[in-house]
């Protein structure tokens, strides 16, 4: 006998639940439920930054109970302005190594920068800012002709850039001349950037809240942005206590800065390279290319990704950050000479990208990563130094973090594999 009639019930579709993403719900939660998303997170092989910022405490807190000078407003204020030529440096190199690629030539390009300005100003009595802008643009030519050899000649990055390595060296060693040296006047626009700290306390606490309120702002327009796409955002209260543990952070350096001389202008020169790459790498359509190149070049290409463009772009981003870091470095030591770029420059600023959280194998990483790490090396060398241990003891311990950051990486693919997140 029929069970359907005129009189039948018509089934009812039932309403489609609309798609949430779970790590906003868990938010909504509470305190349980920033537990059970660190838990998922963790399970996940999404560690973040964090892996490097226990790091960094954990080294602080060695140093810190053996010599009560290592945590001292002098040491750690000092520690904020060496970091920067290096930092600068290593924030070029977390592009490249975003393409899943690697630059050996940026200790050799930072040379040849900082030696042209050098040059150009002392030898040549060349205007400080058209020689400024003459280093940073040859960084950026070098960077464009590297890339160029990459992504339309077919030249492996590492082939290229060793073989830059020795041959931007030997051009700064043709600019510097038979002297071997070009001590800089002290008054130059490149050794003022460096070495000027703003002693009134108002500036660093005046930094501070500015961070805090553009972080704020940015979070709530992105958050509000979201929501009217009808997409997932993150709830008031998430960015709320965000922007708590960020002014946290932030006024804490600034009282220590001030408890010494101020703030230093490299550092906020530093900070500010930072929050605006962070911006194109995370907010712009280029960015998003970087990433999705990073992650996976065929698909990139197939989704009309110009790969040559971005390749060469991305090189060109390192080196002219290598002639940034170059100028720096040259006002920290108040000279370019033979050995500008070389030594172990070139392995701090891959180790800084590497240990801040940037992946070897490209797709992931931040340039608040060239931050971080770049504070774990110049924390272990100071803490060492201050300790008296040699150069080699610092050499092995340096390379062992940097061996263990790798490692972490590489598990953490692993495991994101295993959870279907890569």
């Amino acid at each position: 006998m029929p069970t359907g009639g005129v009189n039948a019930p018509v089934p009812v579709a039932p309403e489609a639940i609309p798609a949430v993403d779970p790590r906003l719900i868990v938010r909504q939660e509470g305190i349980k439920g920033y537990l059970g998303e660190f838990r998922r997170r963790m399970s996940s092989g999404e560690l973040g930054s964090l892996p490097v910022v226990l790091a960094l405490i954990v080294i602080w807190a060695v140093f810190g109970s053996l010599n009560s000078s290592f945590l001292s407003a002098q040491n750690l204020s000092n520690l904020s302005q060496q970091i920067v030529g290096t930092g600068m440096i290593a924030i070029g190199v977390v592009f490249v190594l975003l393409l899943g690629e690697i630059d050996l030539s940026v200790g050799s390009v930072s040379g040849l920068c900082a030696a042209i300005f050098a040059v150009l100003n002392v030898n040549h009595g060349v205007n400080q800012w058209v020689a400024l802008i003459t280093a940073i643009a040859g960084g950026a030519a070098v960077g464009a002709i590297q890339g160029i050899f990459f992504a339309k000649v077919g030249v492996p990055a590492f082939v290229v850039t060793l073989a830059g390595n020795l041959g931007w060296n030997g051009l700064m060693l043709q600019v510097l001349g038979a002297t071997g040296t070009v001590n800089l006047s002290g008054k130059d626009i490149v050794s003022r950037l460096y070495s000027t700290i703003y002693g009134q306390q108002v500036v660093a606490y005046g930094a501070a809240l500015a961070g805090v309120v553009l972080f704020l702002g940015a979070s709530l327009v992105d958050s509000r942005r979201r929501s009217a796409a009808g997409v997932p955002s993150r709830p008031v209260t998430d960015i709320v206590l965000r922007t708590i543990l960020l002014a946290i952070v932030a006024f804490l350096a600034a009282y220590t800065l001030n408890q010494y001389k101020g703030l230093p202008l490299a550092l906020l020169i530093f900070l500010i390279f930072i929050v605006v790459l962070d911006f194109v790498l995370r907010r712009t359509s280029y960015g998003r290319q970087v990433f999705a190149l990073g992650g996976n070049i065929e698909g990139a290409r197939r989704a009309g990704i110009n790969v040559t463009w971005i390749r060469i772009s991305v090189f060109t981003v390192c080196s002219t950050m290598a002639a940034v870091g170059g100028l720096f470095l040259a006002a920290q030591i108040q000279s370019a000479s033979q050995t500008s770029g070389g030594g172990n420059l070139l392995m701090n600023a891959i180790a800084a990208a590497v240990i801040g959280g940037t992946s070897l194998f490209g797709g992931r990483g931040k340039t608040w990563s060239a931050l971080l790490g770049a504070l774990v090396i110049a924390s272990i060398q100071s803490g060492m130094n201050i300790e008296g241990l040699s150069n080699a003891i610092q050499f092995m311990i340096t390379g062992a973090v940097l061996l263990a950051a790798v490692v972490v990486d590489s598990l953490a693919r692993r495991t994101q594999k295993a959870a279907g997140r890569a």
